[in-house]
């Protein structure tokens, strides 16, 4: 059985023992996470969300918290008095191991939900005021 879920605003087919480098999440080494945007899941009987598949989820286990290779942004002017300029970048990353595709029941499940860093941050905030 495979699933093709949403995270970071990308799309991943994934299957049980799959893993998978996404945007950073806001979870530690070793825990277990649940992904409920479920785009579609395929087996024997595939099924196909409207926009994601009620009650389906993908569960992952957090492998490490890993910097992306180095992009080197280069910029440079022609001719007399120009200017060059160099930029570079490491994205932030979660390892994950996927270790189970539900195809229904997951709101029993009692796994912490995949968020971004972002979303934790706001969550966060909000629950100071």
């Amino acid at each position: 059985m495979f699933a093709v879920l949403k995270t970071g605003g990308k799309q991943y087919t994934v299957r049980a023992g799959d893993i998978l480098r996404v945007e950073k999440l806001a979870a530690e080494a070793g825990e277990t996470i649940q992904f409920n945007d479920i785009l579609m899941v395929g087996g024997d009987a595939p099924t196909i969300g409207a926009p994601f598949v009620a009650g389906a989820a993908v569960q992952a286990e957090v492998i490490a918290q890993i910097k992306g290779e180095k992009v080197i942004h280069y910029v440079k002017r022609r001719r007399k008095h120009s200017s060059q300029r160099t930029k570079g970048h490491r994205q932030q990353l979660t390892l994950l191991r996927v270790t189970d595709v539900l195809a229904s029941g997951a709101d029993a499940t009692d796994v912490k939900a995949a968020t971004g860093t972002a979303d934790a941050r706001r969550a966060a905030h909000e629950t100071k005021e």
